[in-house]
């Protein structure tokens, strides 16, 4: 695959885990990619964040941004997927650093028909913090500092960092949507506007992403595994206010109990708001 990728990297008020990822991007061994930065709101800091790369990156690099009106993940990465121009969007979360390898592993993943759900390895508290004050490359890390901050506690696990081919099994689950997060995943941006992208009826943490999943299968997408292959760096963060959440697995429910694929409030909804601002 030869398209132009577009990397989305959503965040919120997280600048110095921003700066990080940005950081880890303009490492990538395979430079045909753009990146669009998902701000859910943040500050005028997470801007700035933002101008300073797209001086340095040598590619392009958008802001796309929309007022604080609470958690609105779906909404703003709607947004972006609007902005892109590349044929297929890999999303990734603001305070996950992608290791030099992650475009072009995806770029090899990459299949008409499927989707990819890849994973991470969980830094603690205290590795996170130290990453973002010392500005350490975590990203370049050998395996044996890997090795050594497990056995330090510093990282959940180790597993995801290990490349393994897998071959068939990665098609293993074609129709499986549970399990799968959406801090490391990647798509065809056709197949997104085919089911008119994500759905902002989620409002508040969870469940936009395993929504998305469910109306991509039912529009005839398959799941392939990028496990032991696109593996990133989730640095350490408080919990989500999850109060939203049961209002969400609700609307979950009810996608589950149609035959839903169209999103209830999609990319549609974007180009209708601009044609009635015009």
């Amino acid at each position: 695959m030869t398209d132009l990728i577009s990397v989305i990297v959503s965040t919120y008020n997280r600048p110095d885990a921003l700066d990080a990822v940005l950081r880890s991007l303009a490492r990538q061994s395979d430079g045909h990619f753009e990146v669009l930065v998902a701000d859910d709101g943040s500050r005028p800091d997470t801007a700035a964040v933002v101008k300073t790369w797209q001086g340095r990156s040598g590619r392009r690099v958008v802001h796309v941004w929309h007022p604080d009106d609470g958690f609105r993940l779906a909404a703003i990465r709607n947004r972006a997927i609007v902005a892109a121009q590349g044929a297929y969007c890999v999303f990734l979360d603001g305070d996950c650093l992608a290791r030099g390898d992650f475009v072009a592993v995806h770029r090899a993943l990459a299949e008409r028909g499927w989707f990819v759900t890849g994973n991470r390895v969980l830094l603690s508290r205290a590795l996170t913090a130290r990453v973002l004050r010392e500005n350490l490359t975590a990203e370049c890390w050998t395996t044996a500092q890997w090795l050594a901050s497990r056995f330090g506690r510093g990282i959940n696990r180790l597993a995801p960092l290990v490349a393994l081919p897998l071959g068939p099994l990665r098609k293993a689950r074609p129709r499986a949507w549970r399990g799968a997060r959406g801090a490391n995943i990647a798509m065809w941006r056709s197949d997104l506007i085919a089911v008119d992208g994500f759905d902002s009826s989620f409002a508040g943490w969870g469940r936009e992403d395993s929504d998305l999943f469910v109306r991509l299968i039912r529009a005839g997408v398959r799941r392939k595994d990028g496990r032991h292959a696109t593996g990133v760096l989730h640095l350490w963060h408080p919990d989500a206010d999850r109060t939203r959440l049961s209002d969400n697995e609700a609307r979950l429910g009810d996608v589950l109990a149609s035959d839903r694929v169209v999103a209830n409030k999609g990319l549609s909804a974007l180009r209708d708001e601009t044609t009635k601002a015009r």
